[in-house]
């Protein structure tokens, strides 16, 4: 199998869903809606063997072979931004992103990205899977939430992770803080997100046109108004601790689009802690950890959080 074709089978759970937002959801793609519709009239999204429409209706064990171009000569400009590398090897290096930093070009944010300092630090030695616009970028995290993210170097790596991130055995927690005291200890939002039907350019939960999205959090402390709590993705959907959070009535604290922006700290309270994953190339399990950045310290003091973080 060529390194830039996908092979795909559709769960049970996902049949009746539209091609198009099925693909644009599959996490090992990474690819918007626009790009899948695009890649389904140049013929290159075939389902059971076939050409596919974009707008097609999907059945249970259907077969969907997605092949994604060979990458363009590339044209974005390295910047010689500063990163945070917390591991680097000759396959893939793990970043530690803060706050306010885009993770690829996109409308808006022509330079300045995480990309663009990738392609500086690494000399341009990235996977191209994902395109000239994400060169090495296996996974995202918002612009407005910091932490851990890995990148790729080769595309032999890549494939290793994506597969890791769609079967659910990459290990990614988070902390933050939330508006509110939640009445559980722990436990598990499993809820479906989709595109907001009244404003696209959020998420929210919904039955239609939705992937599946499960959340498990622990309390770390509760406050006096707030929740100081851990959150482990098991998906990994757009927005969706924050989305989830918001569900259960407990917006992260600082967050613009689903709570209200705060004084105390530039976005969302949300970092991306913990990693885990099985390395693609050696085998080797690779644990990550990180500290919580001095803006989200500054939140928990400011809410009543007196104890030592995790």
């Amino acid at each position: 199998m060529p390194a830039n074709e996908h092979l795909l089978t559709v769960p049970a759970e996902d049949a009746g869903q539209r091609l198009d937002a099925w693909l644009a959801a599959c996490e090992s793609l990474a690819l918007t809606r626009s790009a899948v519709q695009q890649l389904t009239e140049k013929g290159a999204v075939l389902r059971n063997g076939r050409p596919a429409k974009k707008n097609e209706k999907l059945s249970a064990d259907d077969r969907i072979s997605v092949t994604v171009p060979e990458p363009e000569p590339l044209d974005l400009q390295p910047q010689n931004i500063p990163l945070e590398i917390v591991y680097e090897d000759d396959d893939l290096l793990v970043v530690n992103k803060p706050r306010g930093m885009v993770v690829h070009p996109a409308p808006g944010h022509p330079d300045g990205t995480l990309v663009n300092a990738l392609l500086w630090h690494c000399a341009g030695r990235l996977s191209g899977i994902n395109g000239i616009l994400r060169p090495g970028i296996v996974h995202r995290i918002d612009r407005d939430t910091s932490g851990l993210l890995m990148a790729a170097k080769t595309d032999r790596a890549h494939l290793g992770l994506a597969e890791q991130i769609a079967a659910h055995s990459f290990r990614r927690e988070y902390e933050a803080v939330l508006c509110g005291r939640l009445k559980n200890e722990s436990g598990t939002v499993n809820a479906p997100i989709g595109r907001d039907p009244k404003d696209r350019q959020k998420m929210c939960v919904t039955p239609k046109n939705s992937k599946e999205a499960v959340t498990h959090y622990r309390v770390l402390a509760l406050l006096e108004r707030h929740s100081y709590v851990r959150c482990r993705l098991e998906t990994g959907r757009t927005h969706q601790i924050r989305v989830h959070m918001k569900y259960l009535g407990h917006p992260v604290f600082g967050d613009p689009v689903y709570g209200k922006a705060e004084k105390q700290i530039a976005g969302q309270c949300l970092h991306a802690k913990t990693i885990g994953f099985v390395h693609p190339v050696t085998g080797k399990q690779m644990n990550f950890d990180s500290e919580l950045p001095a803006d989200f310290q500054a939140v928990l003091r400011a809410v009543g959080y007196g104890g030592g973080t995790e």
